[in-house]
């Protein structure tokens, strides 16, 4: 049995949550496996055994974004009274004016780090009213992103944009998950691999590739810098896991994958 942190989970409120996944089903014409809810989540991390989980939404307007990260932080609270080591990110939305005073108190409620969904909140990496948020945060909390797609509607989160940002914040670091870009990792290949201030989660990634093409990206894009991650409710544990040690990977890549690297990238056993 392997230790286990999923690195990127999403959940809701069960008032609302088969609305919420509807409209992600909605959004990237496909069904998802989990019914969103923590009660869904957690059942399926006692059942394979795993240590916890990082917990974040994304704001789409403005007025969300307290709202959203009061309710990552007393879930992530909740979570690690239950005994789960459960770390939590804010939310961030491109039009929120008080951007620094947020994320102040983000931090100070115990949050690590950001996240931000570009084509869901309809920006790019790079537009001015997100280098705010790099500004700030850079050399002190990591922002983690939603990156790539294929659709031309949908450009906002290209690897490019991401590597340009990187180059402009040059304390910033960055989680690019779904392997570097969802449905588009050869350009992930050419301008994220290497990057030393970048890391990577598995997650919406793996049922979209063979094992074979998994094992290469992770070959290039560095072992020690990806994280396994289900995108719960996307998927769920039972499946990913299935897929994850599909993959040719040696024992200690395996463990570094599936506990180690969320270990020192998050501090989970300082």
């Amino acid at each position: 049995m392997y230790k286990i942190f999923d690195i990127h989970t999403h959940t809701y409120p069960e008032a609302i949550s088969e609305k919420a996944v509807k409209a992600l089903n909605a959004f990237y014409e496909f069904v998802s496996e989990g019914d969103g809810t923590y009660k869904g989540l957690t059942k399926g991390a006692k059942e394979n055994g795993v240590e916890g989980f990082l917990l974040f939404s994304v704001a789409t307007n403005a007025h969300q974004v307290q709202k959203v990260n009061d309710g990552i932080a007393a879930q992530t609270k909740a979570s690690r009274e239950e005994g789960f080591k459960t770390v939590g990110f804010a939310g961030m939305h491109q039009d929120y004016e008080n951007m620094e005073s947020e994320i102040e108190r983000c931090i100070k409620m115990g949050l690590k780090g950001v996240k931000i969904h570009p084509d869901i909140q309809g920006v790019d990496i790079d537009d001015p009213r997100m280098l705010r948020l790099y500004e700030i945060v850079e050399g002190r909390i990591p922002v983690y992103f939603h990156i790539g797609d294929n659709r031309p509607e949908y450009r906002f989160s290209q690897p490019k944009k991401l590597r340009r940002v990187l180059d402009m914040f040059p304390r910033l670091t960055a989680v690019a998950a779904h392997l570097g870009g969802y449905m588009s990792w050869d350009e992930t290949a050419n301008c994220l691999a290497g990057h030393e201030r970048v890391w990577y989660d598995t997650s919406s990634a793996l049922w979209a590739m063979t094992p074979e093409f998994a094992g290469r990206m992770i070959g290039i894009l560095g072992a020690e810098r990806v994280m396994f991650g289900t995108d719960f409710p996307v998927k769920t544990l039972d499946t990913e896991i299935k897929r994850f040690l599909a993959i040719d990977l040696t024992e200690r890549e395996r463990e570094d994958i599936l506990y180690n690297n969320a270990a020192r990238f998050l501090g989970l056993d300082d």
